[in-house]
């Protein structure tokens, strides 16, 4: 569903990403880690075609992004780490617009649903500047799950939210797995990771350390120990000091 071969970018003379591959099936989560500044946002927008690639080869739900990329932005939702958003649009007026972009018919019956599992149907008539920061996100989120995705890209999909919110978007990540999407899941949030991805993808540098499930990083950097978190297995694949 997401296949990344040979993916590359470079700014100048400054690479940052370098001979990435990997694949994300429908059903699975990835997690997508790393230190500051290793490549994970430039990686996503590459996957989901918001900036060029340099090298390489993206294919989503089967489609080759550079070569048809209309195609595969429609099989795909881009959540970034700060809600995009037209201020002079209401919540129910951004899910119309966003409806009328992707020819979703009978958007209501849609997204009426998508608001309750949200929690923002009561500010369905508000302006962004009389929401959160967290109901932003939250309309942000429902906007790109109004076509139905098959695949998914989250940067730290959860800034802003209140607990309770981030139980509810971890579940709604969960549920969007289990009906068949290709999830990737971007965050430092390392608990979250280990909560919702069965598969894990650690960056540095551009470079891929380790990928595979999560199960399987975790026993590559456990040197025979139990009860290894993905927190100590990051700090070890990264070169971070233990404390």
């Amino acid at each position: 569903m997401i296949e990344a071969l040979g993916l590359g970018k470079r700014y100048g003379d400054f690479t940052a990403v370098q001979d990435l591959s990997f694949c994300v099936r429908p059903g699975e989560v990835l997690g997508l880690v790393g230190p500051n500044g290793a490549g994970k946002t430039t990686s996503l927008r590459c996957l989901a075609g918001i900036i060029p690639a340099t090298a390489g080869t993206v294919r989503i739900a089967g489609h080759d992004i550079a070569l048809d990329p209309v195609a595969a932005k429609r099989a795909l939702a881009f959540f970034p780490d700060e809600p995009r958003l037209f201020d002079y649009l209401t919540v129910r007026q951004h899910l119309a617009f966003v409806a009328r972009i992707y020819g979703v018919d009978r958007h209501e019956e849609i997204a009426a649903p998508l608001l309750d599992e949200l929690e923002i149907a009561d500010k369905a008539d508000e302006l962004p500047g009389e929401l959160s920061r967290g109901m932003r996100q939250k309309l942000a989120i429902a906007c790109g799950l109004l076509h139905h995705p098959r695949v998914m890209f989250f940067d730290e999909p959860l800034t802003g939210l209140d607990p309770l919110g981030i139980r509810r978007m971890k579940d709604s990540i969960l549920k969007r797995a289990r009906d068949g999407a290709a999830i990737v899941l971007s965050s430092h949030l390392l608990h979250l990771l280990e909560e919702v991805c069965s598969h894990v993808l650690i960056l540095k540098c551009g470079r891929k350390l380790a990928a595979g499930t999560l199960p399987d990083v975790v026993a590559q950097f456990s040197a025979g120990e139990t009860d290894v978190s993905l927190e100590d297995v990051f700090i070890r694949a990264t070169g971070g000091s233990e404390r």
